[in-house]
């Protein structure tokens, strides 16, 4: 007696193959792929000196990919810092302009002493004590006055310097902007500007996204809506080019709440014509994911 094993293997890959379907053989749903894109604008206006950014290059977060010319703003910084130099030199050296005045009151004070003690023995005159002590008050206010003005004088200057140092800092800051640093790691889609063109602050420069990680936006029924949830595992199913599917993992990061029509991608009228909910997914991506692939999910 003899076995054919040909179609018994037959038979149970396709036993294999309907098992993980559900029951009329097609996914639970579908849609495509995408990123989360940045779009990088210039931050600062010029010229742009310099402007190393493909499209499909794969930068680094802070990586240095350009600059835009900043001369007048380095002269500007030039300009309030020899601003700041000569405010803060007319500052008073308070300590040095009372001394003289100081060692007069010293003496003031001396021969007021010494008059005391002739007073006592009564060789000195009561009107020569006064004298001599109205002599060291008027020494004591010429000098707390000299103090307060010489004071004010000195914090003026200073909150001047002040007002200067943060006119620094704004420049310091705009010069910052003028050298383009990438904000984060990922591979360029787009490119808007090449290098020797003039930008202004807000214009769009390149986009980027992390395509280390991609998402799939699919669209479920309401009978499908009650039963996933965030961070459900489900299976994701593409097409690998050799006539065969690629399976992986993902999980559903997003659910949108509210119902829209199906959209045009969707090949009948009669199917978008339903409402469905967007959901996101999210997958590792190995390099085989590309931004607007087909792709299925199981859940």
């Amino acid at each position: 007696m003899q076995f054919h094993f040909k179609p018994v293997l037959i038979i149970l890959f396709a036993v294999t193959i309907t098992s993980c379907n559900n029951e009329n053989g097609r996914p639970d749903a579908s849609g495509t792929f995408e990123a989360e894109e940045t779009i990088v604008s210039a931050e600062a206006s010029g010229k742009l000196m310099e402007f190393n950014v493909d499209e499909g290059d794969i930068l680094e977060q802070g990586q240095i990919i350009g600059f835009i010319d900043s001369t007048q703003l380095h002269l500007t910084r030039l300009q309030l810092l020899q601003n700041q130099k000569a405010i803060l030199s007319g500052r008073p050296a308070i300590q040095t302009q009372l001394e003289a005045l100081r060692k007069e009151l010293d003496n003031a004070i001396s021969d007021r002493n010494r008059i005391e003690n002739l007073v006592k023995g009564q060789v000195a005159s009561q009107k020569q004590l006064d004298d001599a002590n109205t002599r060291v008050a008027i020494l004591q206010s010429r000098i707390e006055a000299q103090q307060s003005v010489l004071q004010t004088t000195s914090t003026n200057l200073s909150e001047q310097a002040e007002v200067v140092e943060l006119q620094l800092k704004q420049v310091e800051d705009q010069l910052r902007k003028c050298r383009l640093v990438n904000p984060l790691k990922g591979t360029v889609l787009a490119n808007y500007v090449n290098a020797h063109e003039m930008v202004a602050a807000g214009k769009p420069m390149y986009k980027i996204a992390d395509l280390s990680e991609i998402i799939l936006r699919a669209y479920i029924t309401g009978d499908q809506f009650a039963k996933v949830v965030i961070n459900q595992k489900v299976k994701v199913i593409t097409d690998d080019g050799q006539g065969s599917f690629k399976e992986t993992d993902g999980v559903i990061s997003w659910i949108n709440d509210k119902a829209e029509f199906t959209p045009k991608t969707i090949q009948t009228k009669d199917e978008r014509a339903n409402l469905v909910y967007a959901i996101k997914v999210r997958v590792s991506n190995d390099g085989t994911y590309k931004i607007g692939m087909y792709g299925e999910l199981k859940f």
